[in-house]
């Protein structure tokens, strides 16, 4: 079974609409927790646009959470991830400008970087994953930056999916990418964009382990709530 990893941050972008209190990312966390997320994903990013860093005190200090941290690869965030030790932690890109995350990181640009930090999570106990476009290449190195995981960007595949357009070469490169990536020992997770629809396309592809999914799971909950959201995700998940 695909585990699922459910991201909150967009109630706390809800939360902060008003710059009151309300809803709690906190209590989404142990909501989505208690209706069957496999870990809460939460994405502190550095102009806090959302998740804020009491959040992620409060929400890591919660011991019966899963707590994955999505954080740019800089060692102000990394110092942020050591004293709060969530169980896993997913390097993304970030830029200040952009609206959500638009591609994977550039692995042979910060390869450096990346190498240090990921060593220091690792000796610290806590699951690395690396946010990556799909390509041989990318695996390769994550491989050799000895990350745990890597996260596959599905973004575009949701997109075309979304616009009804022909997606069988992305999903095709996801899939190789998957089989490569299991073989060579790392663990596999796939997320950005994923719907329904997305989520039933990639469930076919065995090698992936986890899926994660957030503005899609917060957006929908408003309508038919957050439980029969879950839950048609675990339904889908199970098959």
């Amino acid at each position: 079974m695909i585990k699922l990893g459910i991201n909150i941050d967009h109630v706390a972008t809800l939360r902060n609409a008003r710059g009151e209190m309300h809803p709690d990312p906190y209590l989404a966390a142990k909501l989505v927790n208690k209706y069957g997320a496999d870990s809460i994903t939460i994405h502190l990013r550095e102009d806090r646009r959302h998740i804020r860093d009491a959040d992620v005190v409060k929400i890591c200090k919660d011991k019966k959470l899963t707590v994955n941290l999505e954080m740019a690869a800089n060692f102000k965030m990394l110092n942020i991830a050591l004293r709060n030790k969530p169980e896993f932690v997913c390097l993304v890109p970030e830029k200040r400008k952009e609206v959500t995350t638009e591609g994977g990181l550039n692995l042979i640009k910060n390869k450096s970087k990346l190498m240090k930090i990921i060593h220091i999570l690792n000796k610290e106990k806590i699951r690395t994953s690396l946010f990556i476009d799909p390509t041989i290449n990318n695996i390769k190195i994550s491989k050799e930056l000895n990350s745990n995981c890597i996260e596959l960007h599905t973004g575009k595949l949701a997109g075309l999916v979304k616009q009804k357009k022909i997606f069988i070469n992305e999903l095709n490169k996801i899939k190789k990418c998957a089989k490569y990536a299991f073989k060579t020992g790392l663990e596999v997770h796939a997320g950005h964009g994923m719907d329904y629809k997305t989520a039933k396309i990639l469930n076919s592809i065995k090698e992936i382990k986890e899926f994660n999914i957030g503005h899609f799971i917060v957006g929908e909950s408003f309508f038919y709530g957050i439980k029969t959201v879950i839950k048609k995700f675990k339904k889908i998940l199970n098959n």
